[in-house]
This record gives C-alpha cells, structure tokens and sequence, in this order.
C-alpha cells in the first residue's frame, strides 16, 4: 500500500482529498494534519510515501514544510494542492522536487491523473534493469483532455475504436499493449487516447505490480464509457 497523509488546514478540503485519494485501491491515509507543524512532528517518527501538500497554511507553509524534508533528505512524493496559481509558487515547488502541482477547485480526474503520474514514477524508480523511453515517456506525461470536447489531435473513428474495445471487455483491467493489438492501433496512440479518456471519466486505471515483471498500467471503461463519446 502507498502509505498517504494529507497535510490541509482547511477541513472540507481535507476530507476532500482523503476521499479521492481513497478511490484508488493502492493508496492507504494514514493522516490528515491541518498545519505544517504537526505534519513535521509524525514525520519525525513516521515514514509515508505520499503527501498530498497545501501550500498556505499556519504556523509553516506547504513550501517550507517540503524544504524541510528535503534538507533532512527525505525524498517522499509530494503532489502539491493549492490556491497559489503564481510562477514563483510553481517554480520553488518544481524546484524542491513535487509529482504534480493542482491548482483548487479541480476535478476528481485531474486529480487521478497526478496519483497515475506519482504511481508510474514509483514503479520506474524501483525498477531493475533498463527502463525504456517508452516507460519514461508515460510516466512523465500528462497529456490532458479538454472535458467533453474533443481535443486537438484525438480523431472521433479511432476513440471508437478504443471505446468499443473496453466495452467488448465490461469490467476488465486491460493492459495499453493489449487493446493496441486488439484496435490494431500503435501504442501510442492508444495511450494517448486512453489518456483522453479518463480525462473526461470514461475509463479508470491502476497500476499492476503482481505481473512479475515491470509494473503495468491497465484501463477499464467506467459507467461514463459511452458510443456517444466516440460518435461520428
């Protein structure tokens, strides 16, 4: 389990955030902290591998909480949930090393897309032998839809392709490999447009560590996953 704590001096937020974080099967909260203090105090004595870090908050802001711990060299995963929408804010924040800066309000989507980001990232990093550009390549990316719109460069045939691919498979977990075979698509661009897809909620994902080998990404359509997305 990727042990998770949620550092949120506002409660609704807070509690927000633990319940999408709670969507995923991999993810485990072990706390919710409302000031950047406390959050310091557990991680003294505590190890997590994931923090979900607002930025202003009392006593010790989000950014100075995180540089913090990478002074102590502690390179725990942190996706960054704020208000702050300035260069600078984004700037330290890359700098000290984040997964994922979400600007509030956001949608549960983007949200899953960070936790698919960190998930990948974490799979690559415990990794042995040689990691392709591929595998790279998709667990830096973040090629983001535009809602219900098509977006640029996503062809209506070839999502219809993929839709009903998912829809022949109702309920399962298939691999960005396997439905390229099946649409008789690159894998490329399947991903790309699985991406898109859950982007607008239309498909699911999770990271498959049991496989032996290199962990996989795998897609599922959800109760979205309609002909209609993919309409001529």
């Amino acid at each position: 389990m990727i042990k998770t704590m949620i550092v949120e001096d506002d409660l609704m937020v807070a509690s927000l955030n633990a319940q999408f974080a709670q969507r995923t099967q991999q993810i485990e909260v072990v706390g919710i902290f409302y000031n950047g203090r406390q959050a310091l105090d557990y991680l003294a004595q505590n190890e997590v591998d994931l923090i979900l870090l607002d930025l202003y908050m009392p006593e010790r802001s989000g950014l100075e909480l995180l540089q913090q711990l990478r002074c102590r060299g502690c390179q725990v995963g942190v996706i960054m949930i704020t208000a702050a929408n300035d260069g600078n804010s984004l700037e330290q924040a890359l700098r000290l090393g984040i997964v994922d800066y979400l600007v509030k309000p956001f949608r549960y989507d983007r949200f899953a897309l960070a936790i698919n980001r960190f998930l990948a990232q974490r799979g690559l990093a415990g990794q042995k032998g040689c990691i392709t550009q591929e595998e790279i390549d998709r667990a830096m990316s973040l090629d983001l839809g535009k809602g219900n719109c098509l977006q640029k460069g996503i062809q209506r045939h070839t999502l219809r392709l993929i839709v009903e691919c998912l829809q022949a498979h109702p309920g399962e977990y298939l691999t960005n490999e396997t439905i390229a075979e099946q649409t008789g698509l690159s894998k490329v661009t399947t991903r790309r447009y699985l991406n898109y897809l859950i982007e607008i909620q239309a498909v699911a994902s999770r990271v498959n560590y049991s496989t032996g080998g290199r962990p996989s990404i795998e897609y599922c359509g959800t109760d979205e996953l309609r002909l209609d997305d993919a309409a001529t």
